[in-house]
C-alpha cells in the first residue's frame, strides 16, 4: 500500500508540475517574466556557434580546465585546432562539475578516411551523470544494430531516424535530460528521461530510460546523488569535439563539483573553533563528511561548491577552508544558518 501511495503522490506531483499555476490569473500583469536570456548563435558546418548567455561552457576550443580523467587526474585527450580529440587508450573524460537536469550541446565529427566498421567506426558515447550514454558513432553508409546507432539511447532505444552526416563533418547534438528520482530510502520515484535532436532532428521524444546503459545488459536503477558529473567515452577511435556547453533545469544557482581525492584530502581533520566547538572532516568516497561535535555529533555531507568551499543539502550549513601555498588547510569558516565562526586545524599529537 505504502509503495503505491508513493507513486500516486509522485505521479500527482508531476502532474501539478505540468499545469499552470493556479496561483495567477490568465493573463496576470503582477506575474514574474521570465529572465532574459541572449540565445547565442547557430554554429555552420565549419564555424561553431555561440552559446547562450545562461549556460556553462565547459569547451570552447581553448583548454580542458573544465575536464579530468575518471579518477580526477589530469585529462590524456589532446586539443589543437580549436577542438578537443580522444586519444586511444587515455580513457574517459568527465567533467569537473556535477549536473542533474539539464540541456546539453556539443558537437561532434567522426575520423576521415573511415575506418573500421559497426561498431568499431567512429565511435564514442556521451554519458548523462556518467550512467546514461546517447552513442556517437559514424553511421553515415555504416551498418550495425538499431540501438547501437548515433543518437541512440545504448541498448535501449534506436533512434527514430539515421540523420548522420558523413565523416569529418561536424554534427550536432541538442540533448535534454531529466535524472531519476529516488525516496530518501532508495527506491525509484521517477526514471529518467531524454530527448535527443542529432543536427537539428528528433532522433528521441523524451523516451523513459530503463536504468543506466550498457554493453549486452540492461541495469536496474540504483539510488544516486541527485548531480553527477558528465562523461565522453574512450572507444579507442579519435573522435572529435567542439562548442560543449550545457544549461542546468533545475537547482541551477547551486554549483556543484567532484574535485579528486587529493583536493578533499587537504581538509579532512579536526577543527577547534574559539567558543570551544569542535568539527570532524573526513573524507567518503567523492565528498566530506562534517561531524559537528568530536567525536560524536551530527554528520552531514558535504558537497563542493569551489576546491575550499563545501555545503551540506540537509542544513544551512557551508564550510569554507583557508588553504596555504602547499594547498594545505589550516583554518576554516564555519557558517550554520547564516552565523559565521572561525576555527583551526588541530594538529595530531606527536608521536
Amino acid at each position: 500500500m505504502k509503495s503505491t501511495l508513493v507513486f500516486v503522490l509522485s505521479a500527482a506531483a508531476a502532474f501539478a508540475q505540468s499545469q499552470p499555476d493556479p496561483n495567477f490569473k490568465i493573463h496576470d500583469w503582477s506575474r514574474p517574466r521570465p529572465p532574459v536570456v541572449d540565445p547565442g548563435t547557430p554554429g555552420t558546418l565549419d564555424q561553431p556557434g555561440r552559446p547562450p548567455s545562461d549556460a556553462t561552457v565547459l569547451f570552447d576550443g581553448k583548454d580542458l580546465a573544465a575536464w579530468c580523467s575518471l579518477d580526477g587526474s589530469a585529462p590524456k585527450w589532446i586539443v589543437k585546432q580549436g577542438v578537443m580529440e580522444c586519444v586511444k587508450g587515455s580513457g574517459y573524460l568527465r567533467t569537473l562539475q556535477n549536473f542533474g537536469d539539464c540541456q546539453l550541446h556539443l558537437e561532434w565529427a567522426a575520423p576521415t578516411p573511415p575506418q573500421g566498421e559497426s561498431q568499431g567506426r567512429g565511435n564514442s558515447g556521451v554519458f548523462l551523470m556518467g550512467l546514461y550514454e546517447v552513442q556517437v558513432l559514424d553511421c553515415f553508409e555504416n551498418q550495425t544494430y538499431a540501438d547501437g546507432q548515433a543518437g541512440a539511447v545504448y541498448a535501449q532505444y534506436p533512434p527514430l531516424v539515421n540523420a548522420a552526416r558523413p565523416p569529418g563533418q561536424w554534427q550536432t547534438y541538442d540533448i535534454i535530460f531529466t535524472r531519476p528520482r529516488f525516496e530518501a530510502g532508495g527506491k525509484l520515484l521517477s526514471p529518467a528521461r531524454a530527448t535527443v535532436l542529432h543536427n537539428g532532428v528528433l532522433v528521441q521524444n523524451n523516451v523513459t530510460l530503463t536504468g543506466p546503459t550498457g554493453w549486452m545488459s540492461r541495469d536496474a536503477y540504483s539510488p544516486h546523488a541527485e548531480k553527477l558529473p558528465l562523461s565522453l567515452q574512450d572507444h579507442g577511435n579519435p573522435v572529435r569535439y567542439r562548442n560543449i556547453w550545457v544549461r542546468e533545469l533545475t537547482d541551477a544557482a547551486q554549483k556543484e563539483f567532484t574535485y579528486p581525492a587529493a583536493v578533499l584530502d587537504r581538509c579532512v581533520g579536526d577543527y577547534q573553533f574559539e567558543d570551544g566547538l569542535k568539527i570532524g572532516v573526513s573524507r567518503t568516497n567523492a565528498h566530506l563528511l562534517m561531524t559537528i561535535g568530536v567525536p560524536r555529533g551530527h554528520q552531514h555531507l558535504l558537497f563542493a561548491e569551489s576546491p575550499v568551499k563545501f555545503f551540506a543539502r540537509d542544513v544551512d550549513a557551508h564550510l569554507i577552508f583557508q588553504t596555504n601555498a602547499h594547498g594545505v588547510s589550516g583554518g576554516v569558516t564555519f557558517w550554520i544558518a547564516g552565523e559565521s565562526r572561525k576555527g583551526k586545524k588541530l594538529l595530531p599529537p606527536a608521536r
